[in-house]
């Protein structure tokens, strides 16, 4: 989805640029992998309240929202981006340490937010750094994002067996390795230089240009982040329910691990996708099947019932993401990519911390009958998306047709 058409006259790429690269995203998301699914985990066993889990998963989202343009501001004005990932790590693997000494509510989550804070730069840094790759010399973006996946994956069902061995206990240490990856991937990272153009984070810092206030593509961000949002629930408590009805770690890290695969796989096949569907069919789909996932997930569906579900995530996401990217890059001009992208990040992140936040209030009042609520979320992502495409300039201007294929 992103051209990988090299400018003329921009020195030589650094040397193994795309396996430096690929590196690089590998580690972060081998800490997601151990952090996303097991952290809530890790967190009942303080035997916390599920209203007080939400609260530590919610506030950090929150945080990171305001604190990642921070960085990103920082990261483009020093000129080598690098150097702020290794800070990062650093202070990551800082507080990962002294999370172990935390057993109570309040200082689990000043640490924890803490740790978001000072971690929240470091993927969409490593981002920038791909993307510069991209339009300098002409690399595969997809090349390099995909062995994140792969980590992601991998760590995910390795903390699934190893959560099954020594329960709970296990997520800090293997975050702390993961913190510790960080830092030497971030040593050997690629230097690209001073950014010629500002990173998506950074550009959530100025007022968005005119072209991003348009009534139609507001709705259609709000309605697409919505839809992104109604996942809330799922990170913050499909672990902790699947372990509650009798999940092995091992299954847990499948299902997990089923969810991230059919959303790579969607990927894979987005350019081939794209060519055949509109890309209103591939916003409005995922949407749909969004509420009808949410709708499903309460009812007893036993382990391949669940796994089935969890592949939804190709079009709850990852298919749903492509069509909005394809629109913005259809309707925003390149100069103001980075302000589109800011714009994306800072409604997915606010929304997501919202109900995630809201999602431990009603999982500890209705349990996996809260997943109800989430479709309500998604139902009302959809109603915004319909009213985007219903107001679009090109339905308007040409009696009700739209310039793709419905």
């Amino acid at each position: 989805m992103i051209p990988s058409q090299a400018p003329a006259s921009v020195g030589p790429p650094p040397r193994y640029f795309t396996l430096r690269t690929a590196l690089l995203f590998c580690a972060p998301l081998i800490v997601n992998g151990f952090a996303m699914p097991y952290f809530p985990v890790w967190l009942t066993t303080l035997s916390m309240s599920d209203f007080e889990i939400g609260v530590v998963l919610a506030l950090p989202m929150f945080i990171r929202v305001f604190t990642a343009p921070i960085a990103g501001v920082i990261a483009d004005r020093i000129g080598e981006r690098t150097i702020v990932l290794i800070w990062s790590g650093f202070l990551s693997l800082a507080t990962a340490f002294v999370l172990f000494y935390a057993r109570e509510f309040w200082p689990v989550l000043i640490i924890y937010t803490l740790q978001s804070a000072v971690y929240s730069p470091y993927v969409p840094i490593v981002e920038a750094i791909a993307l510069s790759g991209v339009r300098r010399w002409g690399f595969d973006y997809a090349q390099m994002r995909l062995w994140g996946s792969v980590a992601f994956i991998g760590a995910t069902m390795l903390g699934g067996w190893m959560i099954g061995i020594f329960g709970g206990d296990m997520v800090l240490p293997a975050m702390a390795i993961g913190f510790g990856l960080t830092i030497l991937m971030a040593f050997a990272a690629p230097k690209v230089g001073r950014p010629r153009r500002p990173s998506p984070i950074t550009a959530l810092t100025e007022a968005p240009p005119k072209s991003l206030r348009q009534v139609d593509l507001q709705l259609l961000l709000i309605g697409v982040t919505l839809v992104n949002a109604s996942h809330a629930m799922l990170f913050a408590f499909s672990a902790i329910y699947w372990q509650h009805i009798g999940y092995s770690g091992t299954e847990i890290g499948i299902l997990w691990s089923a969810g991230v695969a059919a959303e790579v796989t969607m990927f894979v096949f987005a350019k081939a996708i794209i060519r055949r569907f509109s890309v209103w069919a591939m916003i409005l789909s995922g949407c749909f099947l969004a509420v009808l996932r949410w709708i499903i997930f309460p009812m007893d569906l036993g382990f391949s019932g669940y796994f089935v579900l969890q592949c939804f995530h190709a079009f709850t996401y990852a298919i749903m993401h492509t069509g909005m990217q394809a629109k913005l890059v259809e309707r925003v001009v390149e100069e103001q990519e980075a302000a589109a992208q800011g714009i994306y990040f800072f409604y997915t992140g606010i929304f997501t911390a919202i109900f995630t936040f809201l999602s431990g209030y009603l999982y500890s009042w209705y349990g996996v009958n809260g997943f109800y609520s989430m479709s309500v979320v998604a139902f009302v992502g959809c109603c915004f998306a319909i009213a985007a495409w219903r107001l679009q300039p090109q339905r308007r201007g040409s009696g009700g047709k739209t310039s793709e294929a419905s």
